[in-house]
């Protein structure tokens, strides 16, 4: 090939590359920082130190008003971003449901109270600018996988309604979701079924028992908890599903709406299972129940 051609070829090998390169940076959902001016208890200032929401919004004429946070799992030490994080949010951007990708803090920088801190900020936020993001107060859910999962049935069991009398607006909002979606999750701390990674992870190598205890979700349940969706899978062995069979039964005892989902097979941390003609169905039968429960109705 001639210098001159060699020449030419790379340079539009280059411009393509950068052309591409741009759009993907064009298509990033906008970022959101929890704290602006830094989260409470952070100890540097890398992306790391802080957490954020990105925003995934659905095309208006689909838009119903709905909203879920989306808690990627990774054991409290990374995140699964893509699988089940950003691809999940563009999945309810379907169905007309604003989604959020939250960014919570690790370990072995982070422990509790640092992540169910940055959960609990995530959904004041949203409902504090509910408005402004056409999202209904009242539909804002929360949604976690794997450890992921954990983080949101603790959102989902310990919350509060707001500080009226905050000096900053967004701690004037209530944190309780509306609905809880748990794929696969971690529950439980303690015996058997507990993931001892994730467990080592959030709380440090000698967690105190009564900690332990308190972050034991299937213990945590009231009537308040939210109406809650769970999936999980008979073949999961990182993750076993007694964790979810844990939580569901807890909810039964407080009679909060429930809906349970295990299949057969599958492994631990299959997201969505686009390519699994069976696991798949779960998202469908996710999308019923959001209708059926009112999450997917158009606002008044």
């Amino acid at each position: 090939m001639k210098p001159l051609l060699m020449s030419a070829l790379v340079l539009t090998v280059a411009t393509l590359a950068a052309q591409s390169a741009s759009r993907v940076q064009a298509a990033e959902p906008p970022q959101f920082f929890l704290w602006p001016e830094g989260a409470p208890g952070a100890t540097g200032t890398e992306d790391a130190d802080k957490p954020c929401l990105w925003l995934h919004k659905p095309a208006a004429e689909k838009a119903n008003g709905g909203a879920v946070i989306v808690c990627p799992g990774g054991g409290y030490r990374h995140l699964a971003m893509t699988y089940e994080g950003h691809e999940v949010a563009e999945w309810f951007n379907e169905y007309g449901v604003t989604a959020f990708v939250l960014r919570y803090r690790l370990a072995p920088k982070y422990h509790h109270p640092s992540q169910i801190s940055d959960a609990q900020r995530a959904i004041r936020l949203i409902r504090s600018r509910a408005k402004e993001w056409g999202i209904d107060p009242a539909r804002i859910g929360i949604m976690g996988f794997s450890a992921g999962g954990h983080l949101a049935s603790t959102a989902a069991t310990h919350f509060d309604d707001g500080n009226s009398s905050a000096s900053d607006p967004i701690d004037r909002a209530g944190c309780r979701p509306d609905f809880a979606i748990l794929a696969y999750p971690v529950i439980t701390l303690k015996g058997p079924f507990a993931h001892g990674g994730s467990r080592e992870n959030l709380l440090g190598k000698d967690p105190a028992p009564a900690l332990v205890d308190s972050l034991c979700n299937e213990t945590q349940v009231t009537a308040r908890t939210p109406q809650t969706f769970l999936f999980h899978t008979t073949a999961d062995t990182a993750v076993p599903p007694e964790n979810s069979l844990l939580f569901y039964q807890g909810l039964r005892a407080a009679k909060v709406p429930a809906e349970l989902h295990v299949y057969q097979d599958g492994k631990h941390g299959v997201g969505l299972a686009r390519n699994d003609p069976v696991l798949s169905t779960w998202p469908e039968c996710l999308a019923t129940w959001l209708e059926e429960r009112g999450v997917l109705k158009k606002g008044e």
